[in-house]
């Protein structure tokens, strides 16, 4: 007999971090709760009708105890939201050297593809003791990646990238829900997070064997499309180079400057009016409807592909 488990587990990194802060949370919700009650209590004791206690004159309040308590206020407000900070953000910046694993929710499963090409639907395999980055993003409406053991949950809103990370520190099998209504079977969008050690995530993937990779699968897109026709190097329009482009700033006819990233390319493909690289013709034409949500993933990884920074 196990007993009854009143939470998920702990199984990452961040886990931790944010039980501390939830319990901080809900220990000073208490402490202040239970004193204000204990005012009501005693003042309602105290000022009972029928009970012999001086009702006239006005309010007391001492400057010291005013500033007293209202400092005591904002700095535990400016505490709660440091601490709250400091998590937020290991939460949203990954460690360099992780593992970038792309993820599409879609209505109503998970699809997820491994640098190597391996692909996996509603379950997902994950290396103990290593960060694991998941781009993300939605090929219908809204979902939400939602992970209880990891404590980590990022909405998956269309049209745009959505990236959170984490980094497993139990082996086990452990929920993965859709924490956003998206549709009649939102109930059954559900998989599973498999944790292995290593060796034995090595082997897991060695037995799938490669795929086509996002990049690859981008790369036949960025043909197939006609995309090379313009910004290839023996195109015959002329079209801003891609090759090292990838996080670098680029210089727009309005005179402002953009880093290329994901949201630079996938305005790029959909938007092309909106960001005119300086020096080039607004003449792209937008692929708005007629390129889906997987294989702008797919156009944004061989981008990256071609080079440039980290």
């Amino acid at each position: 007999m196990t007993g009854i488990a009143f939470g998920p587990g702990d199984a990452s990194t961040l886990a931790p971090q944010v039980n501390a802060l939830f319990y901080a949370l809900l220990a000073f919700s208490l402490a202040l709760g239970t004193f204000l009650t204990l005012l009501v209590v005693v003042y309602s004791v105290k000022y009972r009708k029928g009970s012999d206690v001086p009702r006239e004159g006005g309010r007391l309040r001492p400057m010291p105890v005013e500033i007293g308590w209202t400092s005591a206020t904002l700095l535990t407000a400016f505490a709660i939201f440091a601490w709250s900070a400091h998590v937020y953000m290991d939460h949203v910046n990954p460690p360099p050297g992780a593992i970038v694993i792309s993820g599409l929710a879609k209505q109503w499963m998970w699809k997820f593809r491994h640098p190597g090409g391996q692909r996996e639907i509603d379950e997902l395999h994950v290396p103990l003791g290593r960060p694991v980055v998941l781009e993300l993003g939605s090929q219908d409406v809204i979902h939400s990646f939602f992970v209880p053991a990891f404590r980590v949950k990022q909405d998956v809103v269309p049209g745009r990238g959505n990236r959170l990370w984490f980094t497993a520190s139990k082996v086990g099998r452990y929920h993965l829900f859709c924490a956003e209504y998206c549709g009649t079977e939102h109930s059954e969008m559900i998989g599973s997070i498999e944790v292995m050690e290593p060796e034995d995530y090595a082997s897991w993937l060695a037995a799938q064997g490669e795929g086509e990779t996002l990049a690859e699968g981008g790369e036949r897109l960025f043909h197939s499309f006609g995309c090379s026709g313009c910004h290839g190097q023996s195109a015959q329009v002329r079209a801003p180079d891609l090759a090292g482009i990838w996080n670098r700033p680029v210089a727009l006819a309005s005179g402002e400057t953009v880093i290329a990233d994901a949201a630079y390319v996938r305005d790029s493909v959909l938007m092309p009016d909106r960001q005119v690289a300086a020096g080039y013709r607004p003449i792209m034409p937008s692929f708005a409807g007629l390129i889906d949500e997987e294989e702008l993933q797919m156009i944004q990884a061989y981008v990256e592909s071609l080079g440039g920074q980290p």
